[in-house]
């Protein structure tokens, strides 16, 4: 099973069904903060249910070891792009709860962490980046240290991120 421990009090662990609640509430939070346009709970729970039950995909989460709330996620999809038949991993989001963002463990350096971990034990490439209009050159530099130079760059016309909604 695919874990990694953070200091004494937190680990990120395999999500499961069971917290399909609680990552579907991240998901939305994160849909709601960083989305382009407006999100569909029905597409987001597609995405999200193959990835608990590891069909094709899996899920971090990052909680306190005394079982508290999920503080964090990343969902990783395992599929092809469109010019190609071999596997590769795609991250879908990586997200850390407003409440925990100040903490003194860097939650999302150990979500991101946690996926370049799993694209190894895959032995699968890893498509990761940062799609958000908010603390972007932040979020660039913690990429950087964790993953190296990008290989490309996005861009948007008529459009910015967050302050979306999301529909049942």
């Amino acid at each position: 099973m695919l874990s990694l421990n953070i200091y004494d009090d937190l680990k990120i662990r395999l999500g499961t069904p069971d917290d399909m609640r609680e990552v579907m509430d991240l998901a939305i939070a994160a849909a709601k903060e960083n989305g382009l346009v407006n999100a569909s709970q029905v597409l987001l729970a597609k995405t999200i249910w193959p990835c608990l039950n590891q069909d094709h995909g899996l899920v971090g989460c990052i909680q306190s070891k005394t079982g508290a709330q999920i503080e964090g996620i990343v969902v990783l999809q395992v599929g092809t792009l469109f010019y190609s038949d071999e596997p590769c991993i795609e991250e879908k989001v990586v997200f850390v709860h407003p409440e925990y963002r100040a903490a003194k463990v860097g939650r999302a350096r150990k979500l991101c962490e946690f996926s370049k971990a799993a694209a190894d034990r895959l032995e699968l490439p890893l498509i990761i980046g940062v799609f958000s209009s908010v603390e972007t050159q932040a979020k660039i530099g913690l990429y950087k240290r964790i993953f190296g130079e990008p290989a490309g760059l996005y861009f948007l016309y008529r459009g910015k991120t967050g302050g979306k909604e999301v529909a049942a």
